[in-house]
C-alpha cells in the first residue's frame, strides 16, 4: 500500500526509511529508482488491460508522485503507455529490447516447435532457467489444427520444482537428497510429467534439450487437457528436445 507521505519532491532515500518493503531494493548498492521502475514493468505484465497510476502507486507501495515520474519516464521510452481512459499499460518499446534475447535459441527452436505441436496435438513450449529457483516461458506455439488447446503467457515465471518442465530441469543434474519423486521418475525415463501444477487440470510433459553445459537450463515439452497417451508423446518430447539439441552444438 502507498505511504502517507505528501509532497512532489519524495526523495530516494525517504522511500527506503520508510519501511515499506517494496519501496527499497533487497541490496543498498542498488538504484532504488530503477528497482521501482522495474516493479512497474512487472506490475504491468500481470496486468495486460492496464492500471490507474493510483493502482500502481498501490501495487509497488510508493506516493502517488513517485509512480507519476516512474510512468512518465517509462512513457518516455516506449516502456508503457496510457489509453483514452489514463489507463497505463506495457509500451511497444519493450519488443525492441526483448529482440536479441535468447535471439538464436528462439529462431531454430520454432520450427522443432511447430512440428512437436503439430504431431502432439498440443501447445509446445520451450523454457529456460532464469535462476536457481525459476524458470521462465520463452516461446509458446499453439497447435494449428486442435480444436482446443492450452494457453501459457510467454515470458511468465514459475518455480522450478513446479511443472514438467522445471523438472525435467532438476532430473538432468545429480540426484539430491529429498528430491521429489517425480524428478526421480523423470530422470529414469528421460521426460517429467506434471499434472495441475502450473494450470489446474492441465498435464506437462518436457524434456531437457541436450546441448553441452547447458543441459539443465533448457527444456522443451507439451501442455495439454488430456494425456492418455503420455509414453507416446513423452517419445515426440525427447525426440525433438534432441533435435534442438543438435541445432544448438
Amino acid at each position: 500500500m502507498p505511504s502517507n507521505r505528501q509532497g512532489s519532491a519524495v526523495s530516494e532515500t525517504a522511500e527506503a526509511a520508510s519501511g515499506n518493503p517494496a519501496a527499497a531494493p533487497s541490496r543498498p548498492s542498488q538504484s532504488k529508482t530503477l528497482h521501482h521502475g522495474l516493479q512497474v514493468l512487472e506490475l504491468l505484465v500481470d496486468h495486460p488491460r492496464g492500471l490507474t497510476l493510483t493502482e500502481i502507486a498501490e501495487g509497488i507501495g510508493v506516493h502517488r508522485t513517485v509512480a507519476h515520474r516512474l510512468v512518465r519516464t517509462l512513457e518516455a521510452h516506449h516502456l508503457c503507455r496510457r489509453d483514452r481512459f489514463k489507463r497505463i499499460s506495457l509500451g511497444t518499446g519493450l519488443v525492441h529490447l526483448a529482440e536479441p534475447v535468447e535471439q538464436d535459441l528462439r529462431t531454430l527452436a520454432r520450427p522443432v516447435l511447430e512440428e512437436l505441436s503439430d504431431a502432439g496435438g498440443a501447445t509446445a513450449h520451450l523454457v529456460v532457467r532464469e535462476d536457481a529457483a525459476q524458470v521462465r516461458m520463452l516461446m509458446i506455439v499453439e497447435p494449428r489444427q486442435a480444436r482446443m488447446h492450452v494457453s501459457f503467457r510467454s515470458g511468465q515465471l514459475d518455480p522450478i520444482h513446479r511443472g514438467s518442465a522445471g523438472l525435467a530441469m532438476l532430473a538432468a543434474e545429480p540426484p539430491q537428497p529429498g528430491e521429489r519423486e517425480e524428478v526421480t521418475s523423470a530422470r529414469m525415463r528421460g521426460y517429467a510429467v506434471s499434472t495441475g501444477e502450473i494450470a489446474p487440470g492441465i498435464t506437462g510433459i518436457s524434456a531437457v534439450i541436450p546441448a553441452g553445459r547447458d543441459a539443465a537450463a533448457r527444456s522443451i515439452g507439451l501442455s495439454l487437457f488430456e494425456a492418455a497417451d503420455a509414453d507416446r508423446l513423452g517419445a515426440l518430447v525427447v525426440a525433438a528436445a534432441g533435435r534442438l539439441g543438435a541445432l544448438l552444438r
